[in-house]
C-alpha cells in the first residue's frame, strides 16, 4: 500500500509539473456589442462613429473586439436606453432625449433655439449644462464616452414652413417633447416616432412634416417623400444631442490598457463626429436639391419668431415641470 501510495503521489507530481511546462493559452478576446438605429454602409458618420471604434479597437490588439448592430437589428430605438442601463447591450450611439420620458431633464438637449451653431455646441459639451445632464446618465449605470451634437431643420409634403404659422394644420413630427410643444403652440398636430420611421409615415399619408436632423434626412431617403426643406442654415432651431454611450458595468470590466485604447477610440470618433455634423447640413440641401426638392431658408427676423414662441411654450413648461428645469436653462444660455 505504501508502495502504492508513492506511486500515486510520484505521477501526480509528474503531472502538475507537466501542466506547468505546457504553454499558456491566449486569454479569449472580449466582444462588445454596439447597437444603433441607423443604416450603415450608406455613409451615415453616426454609423461610422461605431465603426471607427471597432477599428481602432481591432487594430490596438488589446483584445477587446466590437460587434455592430446597425439599423435597430439587435435593439428597437428607444429600447436602447434601458438595455444600457441593464447591461444587456454595452455601446450604443443614442439620441439623449429618447429617454426624456423617463428623465425629463434630457428635453434641455432637444430645446428648441438653444444651441446656435455646431461650435457652440461643442462649447456646451463641456460645460456645467453638460455636467449636469451626464451625473443623471451617470446614475442610471450609463456614462458617455463621446459627446456629439446634430442640426437639423424642416421639411413638409405640403408646404414650405418658415413662420410659425407655417405649421398650422400640418400633422408633423417632432423629435422631442419641447419642439412638440412649441410645435403644437403653432397650431400643428403631432405624431411622435423615431426618425427611422418618418419615411414610411409620409409615405402612408400619416405625416405631412417632420423635424430632425440633417444626417437622418439624408439617410432615411426623405428627400423621395417632401416638396420642401428648410435646412438649419444660419438660423438653427434644431440641434439635438447624439452621445456615444456605454453601460458602466461593462466598462468597469475592462482592463487598464483596454480602456485606455477605448476612450482613445471614442476620442477619435468624436472628433470625427463633430466635423461631420457640420459638412452634413451643406450635404443634405445639395441631396435634395438634385431630387428636385425646393430649399427655403429662414430670415433672422423668422426664427426670432419660432424663439418667442419657443420661450411661451418649450421653454416656460420645462422650467415649470422639470426638476432643476429653469437652472439647467440659465446654465445653457450662459455658454456663449
Amino acid at each position: 500500500m505504501k508502495q502504492f501510495n508513492l506511486l500515486c503521489r510520484t505521477a501526480a507530481a509528474a503531472l502538475f509539473a507537466g501542466m506547468l511546462a505546457l504553454p499558456s493559452l491566449p486569454a479569449a478576446a472580449l466582444t462588445l456589442k454596439a447597437s444603433h438605429q441607423w443604416p450603415s454602409g450608406t455613409g451615415d458618420f453616426r454609423d461610422e462613429m461605431i465603426q471607427i471604434i471597432a477599428k481602432e479597437l481591432a487594430a490596438a490588439n488589446v483584445d477587446l473586439d466590437v460587434r455592430v448592430f446597425p439599423g435597430s437589428s439587435l435593439v428597437k430605438p428607444r429600447e436602447q436606453w434601458s438595455a444600457l442601463s441593464k447591461g444587456q447591450i454595452d455601446i450604443s450611439l443614442f439620441p439623449l432625449d429618447y429617454a426624456a420620458g423617463k428623465h425629463p431633464q434630457f428635453s434641455a438637449t432637444l430645446m428648441p433655439g438653444l444651441v446656435k451653431n455646431h461650435e457652440h455646441a461643442i462649447r456646451l459639451s463641456k460645460s456645467p449644462f453638460m455636467d449636469d445632464i451626464k451625473k443623471i446618465v451617470e446614475g442610471e449605470g450609463i456614462i458617455v464616452i463621446a459627446d456629439g451634437w446634430l442640426a437639423g431643420g424642416f421639411a413638409s409634403k405640403k408646404q414650405c414652413i418658415l413662420n410659425p404659422e407655417d405649421a398650422k394644420g400640418q400633422v408633423m413630427r417632432a423629435a422631442g417633447p419641447m419642439f412638440e410643444r412649441m410645435l403644437a403652440g403653432a397650431g400643428a398636430s403631432l405624431a411622435s416616432m423615431p426618425s427611422s420611421e418618418i419615411y414610411t409615415a409620409m409615405q402612408t399619408g400619416v405625416l405631412d412634416a417632420a423635424n430632425t436632423s440633417s444626417e437622418s434626412f439624408s439617410s432615411y431617403r426623405l428627400q423621395e417623400q417632401v416638396k420642401c426643406m428648410t435646412p438649419p442654415g444660419d438660423q438653427a432651431l434644431w440641434f439635438m444631442y447624439e452621445p456615444l454611450l456605454m453601460s458602466k458595468r461593462s466598462f468597469d470590466r475592462l482592463e487598464p490598457k483596454q480602456r485606455e485604447a477605448l476612450m482613445a477610440a471614442a476620442k477619435k470618433a468624436e472628433d470625427y463626429g463633430f466635423k461631420k455634423a457640420a459638412e452634413a447640413d451643406a450635404s443634405m440641401v445639395d441631396l435634395f436639391q438634385k431630387a428636385g426638392v425646393e430649399i427655403v431658408h429662414m430670415t433672422a427676423a423668422q426664427a426670432d419668431a419660432w424663439r418667442a414662441l419657443a420661450k411661451e411654450t418649450s421653454y416656460k413648461t420645462f422650467a415649470a415641470e422639470v426638476p432643476n428645469g429653469q437652472a439647467l436653462i440659465d446654465k445653457a444660455l450662459a455658454v456663449e
